[in-house]
């Protein structure tokens, strides 16, 4: 019994420590079982009054169990012994002549000692003891009834088999030994016959072996067990939380270079409504051969080709006839290109073609040179890549 008692504190030892592990599906509704039980049970010769195998007797039983810990576990049970065979002399008038109900713990002797790793084993072995009620039922034909009721302890191991892959049913090998503890309570040798002495030795004990199957049922975190749940460590979390504030602050940085790029974005886009809104510049060009002349070029360029003199020498000769008259030269560009590239390309088409009017003898004074941006002369855009030289009376 020492021996019983220290393993059973060791075991709570254990149970304790294991308990610091965290796990989900921890709730009062989580963790519970039923179980279904048979097999045989067996009385000692000084309980039963004959050899150990004659004694044997069919028993079946059932138990509900809440698991508190992936350690320890309680429940009740209540067990009731087929009467097909004699422990006294006497033999009872009933089906089942003996029952016992009572309450249990029980401690997952692989989580204690080797560590819960998240889900049931396929393999495990649990340690359990208990204490109840014990009653025998013996109403026998010219013999007063002594039906009897006692305190009884109980102690086991149960070997159970996890199966499937959610473990939700178990199989399960239970030996178990029961002492009745009431002692002797009369000098009547029926009475006497129960085996009532309350001795903790294989003489004074009944030996169960029985088989069950268990249902766990479904909890609160989708499984039919526990989850561990890996704990927090404060000084990850401290750094987690600073880094957390020093994004906060990045966003609040981020947050002022917004509103600054979307007031500079409100200015321009106010600018181009102002721009849209103005009326269109319509430069009236004469487009008479006699007073206007176009000098084409290539992409990109403000070089005059050589098939383009022929309209610089015809603008100077008409220059040159009348002496009062001065000449506009305009420069264009296409859309190709950046506005600014452009605007300067513009610029230096017109004055291209004035240093050509110049080499054909016009005075420069006679000459205005302008660059006009992009043009929008012709439809052709490639065509757009023009001075006009416009000759003014």
């Amino acid at each position: 019994m020492k021996k019983a008692i220290l393993l059973a504190a060791l075991a709570l030892g254990v149970c304790s420590a294991q308990a610091q592990t965290t796990v989900a599906g921890s709730k009062f509704s989580d963790n519970w079982s039923f179980t279904l039980k048979g097999g045989g049970v067996f009385a000692t010769k000084t309980v039963g009054g004959e050899s150990f195998l004659k004694t044997g007797r069919g028993i079946v039983g059932a138990e509900i169990r809440k698991q508190i810990t992936p350690v320890f576990g309680i429940g009740v049970e209540g067990e009731w012994s087929v009467n097909t065979s004699s422990w006294t002399g006497l033999k009872s008038g009933n089906v089942f002549d003996h029952q016992y109900v009572g309450a249990f713990g029980a401690v997952n002797l692989m989580n204690a000692f080797a560590g819960y790793a998240g889900a049931p084993r396929v393999f495990e072995i649990e340690a359990v003891a208990g204490s109840g009620w014990l009653h025998a039922y013996y109403p026998h034909s010219g013999v007063p009834s002594y039906d009897a009721n006692s305190f009884a302890t109980k102690v086991g191991l149960n070997f159970n088999f996890n199966l499937g892959e959610a473990k939700a049913w178990t199989i399960s090998l239970k030996p178990a030994l029961l002492w009745n503890m009431n002692g002797d309570v009369s000098s009547d040798k029926y009475v006497s016959y129960l085996g009532y002495d309350s001795h903790y030795n294989f003489n004074n004990m009944y030996f169960e072996l029985e088989a069950g199957i268990t249902y766990h049922f479904k909890n609160s975190n989708g499984t039919h067990s526990f989850v561990v749940v890996t704990p927090f460590d404060q000084a990850e979390v401290d750094a987690l939380n600073a880094q957390i504030n020093a994004l906060r602050g990045e966003l609040e940085s981020c947050g002022a270079n917004n509103a600054a790029l979307q007031a500079k974005l409100a200015d321009l886009q106010a600018q181009l409504d102002a721009c849209n809104r103005r009326p269109p510049v319509v430069e009236k060009v004469i487009k008479d051969l006699d007073n206007v002349r176009y000098v084409f070029f290539n992409l990109g360029s403000a070089t005059i080709q050589a098939n383009q003199q022929p309209n610089i020498a015809m603008t100077a000769n008409s220059l040159k006839e009348n002496s009062n008259a001065t000449v506009k030269v305009d420069g264009y560009a296409s859309k190709d290109g950046s506005l600014a590239f452009n605007e300067r390309l513009a610029g230096r088409r017109a004055e291209a073609v004035k240093k050509a009017l110049v080499k054909a003898g016009v005075a420069e004074s006679r000459i205005k040179a302008e660059g006009k941006g992009i043009g929008s002369l012709f439809e052709n855009n490639t065509w757009n890549r023009v001075a006009t030289m416009t000759v003014v009376d």
